[in-house]
């Protein structure tokens, strides 16, 4: 769970509710910020200024928009994971060899954070990109990493997020959700039968070494196609075998 800062400064604080607001869309007027945040006019103009002069925040004529500074920070963030740097080409094969939308994730306070996708050639788009972060209790990817942790911890993270309904297929009770992670580390992968997004359906499989998970890799296809093809077919199989030899890389990379 995020740990509560023991002093933490207002002012800082603003400034983060700020760029939170910036990432919700492609640009902001003054007035359209003042609106959305609990800041005075002024107050608000003064901290734009203050990340426009250190490059984090671009103006386009009226409105206020991030910059890609925050792109250049966020890449080297993930080109240290060695989860990333062993997986994209793992990712890539996965996507090309089943034409689906192949990705790769890890957990960081209790939501699925998106490393990388590829797309194959029957991939669909959806509103996941690289960085997005989700619920784990409603998506393959995210049920194959809370199988892979302690009960303690996926008690912790229901407790932050709670199991909140996206479709009548969402799991919504603990309990339930718990006799299904039971039922993947047994059989050692995950699906999400539209349980995010109607009419998508998705085969998920942790990448753990020993005891320790460090993310895991889905399949996302319309169920039309791949619920067709069934969960126990050579696209599960492959799923499971890309995960396991990732983890076989990162392991042998370590050493």
């Amino acid at each position: 769970m995020t740990k509560k800062a023991n002093h933490p400064v207002r002012t800082t604080e603003k400034t983060l509710e700020l760029i939170e607001v910036l990432d919700t869309d492609d640009g902001f007027r003054l007035s359209e910020l003042e609106e959305r945040l609990d800041m005075s006019k002024s107050g608000i103009h003064n901290h734009l200024s203050t990340l426009r002069e250190h490059g984090y925040v671009e103006k386009h004529g009226d409105e206020y928009a991030l910059s890609l500074k925050f792109l250049s920070l966020g890449g080297h963030v993930r080109s240290r994971s060695p989860l990333y740097r062993h997986g994209r080409a793992k990712i890539d094969q996965l996507a090309d060899d089943t034409g689906m939308l192949a990705n790769l994730a890890t957990e960081e306070n209790g939501r699925a954070v998106y490393l990388y996708q590829s797309r194959g050639r029957y991939a669909v788009n959806l509103d996941t990109h690289v960085g997005f972060r989700l619920r784990l209790h409603n998506v393959g990817i995210g049920k194959a990493i809370l199988a892979s942790l302690p009960r303690e911890r996926v008690e912790e993270i229901i407790d932050q997020w709670g199991l909140p309904e996206a479709t009548e297929n969402t799991i919504t009770d603990r309990e339930e959700l718990f006799a299904e992670l039971d039922e993947i580390r047994e059989r050692g992968y995950a699906t999400d039968d539209e349980e995010r997004t109607e009419g998508l359906t998705c085969i998920g499989a942790p990448v753990k070494l020993g005891g320790e998970v460090l993310g895991a890799i889905s399949i996302s296809a319309p169920t039309k196609r791949l619920g067709n093809a069934g969960f126990d077919d050579d696209i599960t199989a492959e799923v499971e075998s890309t995960a396991h030899e990732l983890a076989l890389d990162i392991k042998y990379a370590r050493q």
